[in-house]
């Protein structure tokens, strides 16, 4: 078996370098990485390279956004399983191992999440339920999450927060996602209609429609600030955040739901306009 680790870069040098080092430690000899690196600066991109081994660089002079970088990185590869990795995150052990024994030992498994941190040692909520109607209440970055973590929508939308081990979910995060090549290959890879957010929910939705499951893998843990690449165009991010939750509703909704499309989208263009408001007044930030 190997790991072909996936990593589509926006100008985050110094992260991208640093997440290349923490790789060094724990990638064998015939694991892959292919970096996908958008409005590429050849100099910068060197220093974030120089002395990793075997980093297969696509440089281009455009952003096609995350889906799109993730497919093109795919096509390079010829591993048993993909790893999806952001740049700006710093491997907290053997984590290409951990998932792919994980993935091995349980074939009905198509996607697998590993435990995402914060600086701080916090755990980030990545692993969670497809959103419905709780969603807005008890999302992530929701106000009554933030000050009421415990309550039971929070809880419902975000119960693997505090897994200490392997649990099945709706859907884990693209910041450290593995899945078995073929299966990526067999559903089209990401949906490049998705500029950047709500992607591997999506991917998760069709490995859900295909009759595989999806784990959150805590003993698998990787250290992600967030941020770094979005902060270089909050609007930008903030606006790509709405319009993908969108596209993901209108993809997904059941028939019933459907009815509700007119309403969802006012209300989620409401929110992006509150949100680039906030991002006008404030210090960048990102947009969940």
């Amino acid at each position: 078996m190997s790991t072909a680790v996936l990593i589509v870069n926006y100008k985050s040098y110094d992260e991208l370098g640093r997440c290349l080092q923490s790789l060094e430690q724990y990638r064998r000899a015939d694991d892959e990485v292919v970096v996908v690196d958008y409005e590429s600066d050849p100099a910068a991109l060197a220093a974030a390279v120089a002395g990793r081994t075997a980093v297969n660089v696509i440089a281009r002079p455009d952003n096609l956004g995350f889906a799109a970088g993730v497919n093109i990185a795919a096509g390079r590869a010829r591993a048993t399983y993909l790893m999806l990795l952001n740049p700006d995150t710093v491997l907290e052990g053997p984590v290409i191992r951990v998932l792919e024994d994980w993935m091995a030992r349980h074939q009905d498994v198509g996607a697998a999440g590993s435990r995402v941190l914060n600086d701080d040692g916090s755990i980030q909520a990545t692993a969670r339920r497809f959103p419905d109607a709780t969603t807005a209440l008890g999302g992530r970055s929701t106000w009554l999450t933030k000050r009421f973590p415990s309550n039971w929508l929070s809880k419902r939308n975000l119960a693997a927060k505090d897994a200490q081990s392997p649990i099945d979910v709706d859907w884990v995060s693209g910041v450290c996602l593995m899945t078995p090549r073929d299966l990526f290959t067999r559903l089209g890879g990401l949906d490049e209609g998705f500029f950047m957010y709500w992607e591997d929910a999506d991917y998760c939705y069709r490995v859900r429609d295909a009759g595989l499951r999806r784990c959150y893998v805590p003993s698998a843990a990787v250290r992600h600030p967030g941020g770094r690449s979005t902060a270089y165009n909050s609007a930008r991010a903030i606006r790509a955040f709405h319009q993908s939750a969108f596209r993901l509703y209108r993809k997904h909704a059941s028939p019933l739901g459907r009815l509700a499309m007119p309403l969802v989208g006012a209300g989620l263009w409401l929110r992006g306009q509150v949100r680039l408001q906030q991002a006008s007044t404030k210090r960048p930030r990102t947009a969940d």
